[in-house]
């Protein structure tokens, strides 16, 4: 099924020129996002050119994203990164450990149960951008709190319109960074953290803000709060702990 909007947008991407950005992240644009609606129901599937255009935005388009956060378990302290320059959104922004896409591309990237498709395509990605090994993120592990609706100008023509499944995993992972997604990467403290909102020579992908503003300090402090019985923090303590059963819209 392909719904008018997503005709329209096809239509205008044809007098898009790519051929100013990076190779590789130009082939990459080729895959294809899952499209929903605003209750998060998917309505169809258009590649990444076309979701992130702010032509196609500004008339509707959603798609399905993830946002992951991998917390180290000894101490609790985060892993962010900072995007790369050749990245065609949001480029040299500091933001989480890895926001993506689940993909139409991929059978299991689409089951909707227990968030199945999204913690696939989090692991993933995470060895595609960080290099962490897939082993060392089972899907299993992620801790799913809830989803978020927002709208984001990038810079010039693109952006982002997603409907975001955030995801916290404890795990001690290896990092080989792919330099070609992430240009620098970082453990800290929430207390680190918030200093480094405060500098304004830092800047920050808009989703991430969102979620800090909002909820991320709070899932923290109650991830610090619900250690083992080997004093390590572990994701999987935070169930319960938000009712993710509905989008929240931050638009």
């Amino acid at each position: 099924m392909t719904s008018p909007a997503v005709t329209a947008a096809r239509a205008y991407l044809a007098t898009v020129d790519l051929s100013s950005y990076d190779p590789e992240q130009t082939r990459l644009m080729q895959e294809r996002c899952i499209l929903v609606d605003e209750n998060d129901s998917v309505i169809g599937a258009a590649d990444k050119k076309t979701c992130h255009l702010m032509e196609n935005i500004n008339k509707g388009l959603l798609h399905r994203a993830f946002s992951a956060f991998v917390f180290r378990p000894s101490d609790g302290r985060l892993l962010l990164q900072q995007r790369a320059t050749e990245k065609i959104t949001f480029p040299d922004m500091w933001t989480n450990t890895c926001c993506s896409h689940p993909l139409d591309d991929f059978e299991d990237e689409k089951i909707e149960k227990d968030q199945k498709g999204v913690r696939v395509a989090a692991s993933r990605k995470l060895e595609h951008e960080l290099g962490i090994p897939r082993n060392q993120t089972p899907i299993d592990e992620f801790q799913y709190l809830t989803r978020i609706h927002y709208l984001a100008p990038s810079s010039g023509i693109w952006g982002e319109h997603e409907v975001d499944y955030i995801l916290f995993l404890t795990a001690d992972v290896t990092v080989t960074p792919n330099a070609n997604e992430i240009k620098d990467h970082k453990y800290v403290s929430k207390e680190e953290l918030q200093a480094m909102f405060k500098d304004s020579s830092i800047s920050f992908t808009p989703w991430f803000k969102l979620i800090a503003r909002d909820f991320l300090f709070g899932w923290w402090d109650e991830l610090l709060k619900r250690k083992d019985v080997q004093d390590n923090v572990v994701a999987k303590s935070l169930a319960g702990v938000v009712d993710g059963s509905k989008v929240v819209k931050m638009v």
